[in-house]
């Protein structure tokens, strides 16, 4: 039989153990909340730069001298403040990546059910990503045939083939930028410019697809594929934590979802897309959480862009600020050319040269910017690629944790 003292020994083991655990796990929690502070500040400090600060992309070749007159920092959603967006949308990336790796997950069984959600979300990002880079070769047409209708004006004298190659050119492009829509709707056309526009390609990459290997471009063509169905997908089962879960482990992954959807949903916005319909808000962000203040301010500064083009032109296309500026320039010249009469009034054809030559300037700053926002849409395409890789490790040893 064991004596008292064993069995009291035995006791105060237990309790020894027992409230060294407490300390551990209260230890644990407090380093939790603080990488979840500096989480969310970090996403606060980043997201307001985009509406603060002039971006380190800026090149005086990218927009023309009135815009940067105009303009102390980069407009938003032009092509340097698109970078500026994915420039964030990784820093934010690798801040939560470091928060995941301090964090033990096989005990959240919480983490373990949303983790698996965020896999599903960076496979409909990774369709965007490919949506995105095939849409800004659609701009580089529209910028083509920009040029070509600059080259024809250029011409002096100013004659009926230059203008009539011109407006050639600025029909076509109209026709890509989506100005004409609402031509088209008035009039019961047959819709010629939704079939310009809908692109015969669009990706899927499923659940079962390849992207442990690096990824690559336009895997699966899908006739019904639409970014703004990839973005509802998203969004669908995206919920705010709330109770003990608003200081765990799942704010972090809540956090870098909503970041991850609004990013897609600007780039979808701004770059013509595959889409079944005008862009919403995405999310209803938690405005009452700093973390999510300048992202708000951002969301509704672009919903206020699709409202504008909405009622200008019925929507359609993308909102890209280069973009803009070309279409209305387009349209101008496109009045021009439609009462030109040879020879031709040299006021009016003062005003035109002008205008010529801030759709040259918009033509020279979207052929660098364009190529360097694919590069940077392709970075983050990889990035994604890696990060699940890496989540999949993550949930595969947690068991064994």
């Amino acid at each position: 039989m064991a004596r008292p003292t064993e069995f009291q020994g035995s006791f105060l083991s237990r309790i020894s153990i027992r409230r060294n655990q407490i300390v551990s796990m209260d230890v644990n929690h407090e380093h939790e909340l603080e990488e979840l502070e500096y989480f969310q500040k970090h996403v606060a400090e980043r997201f307001s730069e985009l509406i603060t600060s002039p971006s380190p992309h800026h090149s005086s070749s990218s927009l023309s001298d009135a815009a940067a007159v105009s303009h102390p920092s980069d407009p938003i959603l032009s092509i340097p403040w698109l970078q500026n967006l994915l420039d964030v949308f990784m820093s934010c990336e690798a801040e939560f990546k470091a928060v995941l790796s301090t964090t033990q997950i096989s005990k959240s069984q919480s983490l373990e059910r949303v983790l698996p959600e965020m896999l599903d979300r960076i496979l409909k990002a990774l369709d965007l990503c490919n949506a995105v880079v095939n849409g800004i070769d659609s701009v580089r047409q529209s910028r083509r045939l920009a040029e070509i209708a600059v080259t024809a004006l250029k011409q002096r004298p100013l004659c009926d083939g230059s203008v009539r190659r011109a407006k050639r050119a600025l029909t076509s492009l109209l026709i890509g930028l989506n100005a004409d829509e609402r031509r088209d709707r008035n009039s019961g056309g047959s819709g010629s410019s939704n079939q310009r526009r809908t692109t015969s390609r669009s990706w899927s990459f499923g659940t079962r697809s390849n992207v442990t290997g690096g990824g690559s471009y336009g895997q699966v063509v899908s006739k019904n594929w639409s970014a703004t169905k990839q973005i509802q997908a998203m969004v669908a089962n995206l919920v705010l934590p709330r109770g003990a879960e608003a200081s765990g482990p799942v704010m972090p992954v809540y956090i870098m979802s909503s970041v991850m959807v609004l990013v897609m949903w600007v780039l979808v916005a701004a770059v013509p897309c595959q889409t079944s319909s005008i862009l919403v808000a995405p999310l209803p962000l938690p405005k009452h959480q700093s973390w999510a203040s300048a992202a708000v301010n951002i969301q509704e500064r672009i919903g206020e862009e699709m409202k504008r083009k909405e009622k200008r032109c019925g929507g359609g296309g993308g909102l890209m600020e280069e973009m803009q500026r070309m279409e209305k320039i387009g349209l101008s010249l496109m009045e021009f050319a439609e009462r030109f009469r040879y020879p031709a009034d040299e006021e009016e054809e003062a005003e035109v040269a002008e205008k010529v030559d801030e759709m040259e300037e918009i033509c020279r700053g979207l052929e660098v910017g364009l190529e360097d926002l694919q590069r940077q849409v392709r970075q983050v395409f990889h990035r994604l690629v890696r990060s699940r890789i890496e989540i999949v490790s993550v949930l595969d040893q947690a068991p064994a944790i």
